[in-house]
């Protein structure tokens, strides 16, 4: 189900980390080149309370729902709405874990993430995940010092979609949005633990991505200056210059795809604490 003749929402349900998922998916959606998927990753869905969650976002933007939820209960659930909103929804796991039963002949563990060894990387990837969704869109500003990595970037540059793939390696990231005539947070320049970096992408690769989703959202009312070339090109200057004024790099993605950009930052991390 498109949403648009360019992009469709993808929304990936896991009881994990959710990077079995998003490899899966990445992998499928590399064989269409002309269509780019918007994920919405659901990482740690263990209880009815965080199923609750993901079935809004997938209503309000309905496409492919992919899942790995052992739970037999929160699994039902999440098919019995999909098939009411008529969507496409798939465990990625089942038909792979009936072949192992039917040639094993052995009753499966049941085990949330038993994909994962539980050692200590898999511990702090959980932990990295749970800070990451924690301080998404500039939430709990407080705490930014904790974190290892903080995300600067106007809307549309891919902000949580990194900082998910990166808290998936480990790492605690924050990102906080960049909007004119709303300062930054305060303590976003006191901080001396995390690294700092900011994204920027060009102005039209913005408008671009912003009329897109305004059109996959159907939306009739909307600030014209969201799309305006003008109003983008005053958002990422002030963007620039933030960075500059506090010697922040900055990467732009324009033409990266995300694990680009997260290797660009995980690099700019090592040079960081090892220089």
């Amino acid at each position: 189900m498109k949403t648009s003749s360019n992009f469709f929402h993808l929304h990936l349900i896991s009881d994990s980390t959710g990077e079995t998922l998003i490899t899966v998916a990445r992998a499928a959606a590399a064989q269409y080149e002309a269509i780019e998927p918007i994920e919405h990753v659901h990482p740690l869905v263990r209880t009815d309370r965080h199923l609750d969650k993901a079935l809004v976002e997938i209503e309000q933007f309905p496409g492919i729902v992919l899942y790995t939820l052992v739970s037999a209960d929160l699994a039902t659930r999440l098919e019995r709405f999909c098939l009411e909103q008529g969507l496409p929804c798939v465990s990625v796991l089942a038909p792979v874990l009936d072949i192992f039963q039917s040639f094993l002949n052995l009753t499966q563990t049941h085990r949330a993430g038993a994909q994962h060894a539980l050692d200590a990387d898999y511990f702090k990837r959980i932990e990295a995940m749970n800070f990451t969704m924690a301080h998404d869109d500039g939430q709990l500003p407080a705490d930014l010092d904790e974190a290892d990595i903080v995300v600067l970037g106007i809307s549309r540059t891919s902000k949580t979609p990194t900082s998910i793939y990166l808290a998936n390696r480990g790492l605690k990231v924050a990102n906080v949005p960049i909007v004119l005539d709303i300062p930054p947070p305060p303590t976003l320049f006191s901080v001396s633990r995390p690294l700092v970096v900011g994204l920027v992408a060009s102005p039209d690769r913005i408008a671009h991505i912003r009329e897109n989703r305004i059109l996959t959202l159907g939306s009739k009312s909307f600030d014209h200056a969201y799309v305006d070339r003008a109003s983008i090109a005053a958002e990422l200057t002030l963007m620039r210059r933030i960075c500059t004024d506090n010697e922040w790099p900055v990467i732009d993605v324009s033409r990266r795809s995300i694990e680009e950009t997260a290797a660009a930052i995980i690099a700019l991390l090592r040079t960081r604490r090892h220089g």
